[in-house]
């Protein structure tokens, strides 16, 4: 009788300590998250080793693939151009030539008749590569037209010069001073007339634009 009751009492402690037991199945989950945390973990230093990144002051070099003028272009209109020279970073080549780029016209003015220059300017915005599009923020291309002042002079002059001829041939000095007043208010008339000034950058023409932040590949 003695030796059953020693055996029941051992019987459920044993049973008791099984059952207490952690499950494998239960701490396979954490398991897993442990893992794939630290996967992640070992491939952050390989994805940033092969990170490539394109410094600021880099120069893309792109030919422009349309004519683009004060005339016909407003601020704010698109155009596209191909990278005419590689982009290069420490000896390989990251961006290869003809590699298609988007832009557009921060500014297009033209001149007034009779005072005033034409101003045009273009940025790049973004460029496509292996599917992808990379957005860039670069200077800009500035063209500006000559000044008005000379021309001007030179039609206003003229016109008062040959004034003052006819004059001077059909009425003496009096008529050269009418003549003259005549010929100047035609030259003025002409300047105004044709003096509208227009800057535009022909398609094909090739244009440097400095990087000015940083691009990540």
């Amino acid at each position: 009788m003695r030796k059953w009751m020693w055996i029941v009492p051992a019987l459920l402690l044993a049973s008791c300590a099984k059952t207490n037991q952690p499950s494998p199945q239960a701490d396979a989950p954490g398991q897993a998250a442990q893992v794939a945390s630290q996967a992640d973990a070992d491939r952050a230093p390989e994805a940033a080793q092969n990170e490539v990144v394109i410094p600021r002051g880099i120069e893309l070099h792109v030919r422009i693939d349309e004519n683009v003028d004060t005339k016909r272009n407003r601020t704010g209109d698109e155009f596209r151009a191909s990278l005419a020279e590689p982009v290069v970073v420490e000896g390989k080549t990251v961006v290869p030539k003809g590699t298609r780029f988007l832009g557009h016209v921060t500014e297009s003015q033209a001149s007034g008749r009779m005072e005033g220059r034409a101003v045009l300017a273009l940025t790049l915005d973004s460029f496509e590569l292996s599917g992808k599009k990379y957005p860039v923020h670069t200077g800009s291309i500035d063209r500006v037209s000559a000044s008005h002042k000379k021309r001007n002079l030179t039609l206003i002059g003229g016109g008062a010069g040959l004034g003052a001829l006819i004059g001077g041939l059909a009425g003496g000095g009096k008529g050269a001073l009418i003549g003259a007043g005549a010929g100047a208010g035609a030259g003025t008339a002409g300047a105004a007339a044709t003096g509208k000034k227009e800057v535009a950058i022909d398609a094909e023409s090739l244009l440097t634009f400095p990087l000015k932040s940083p691009v990540r590949l």
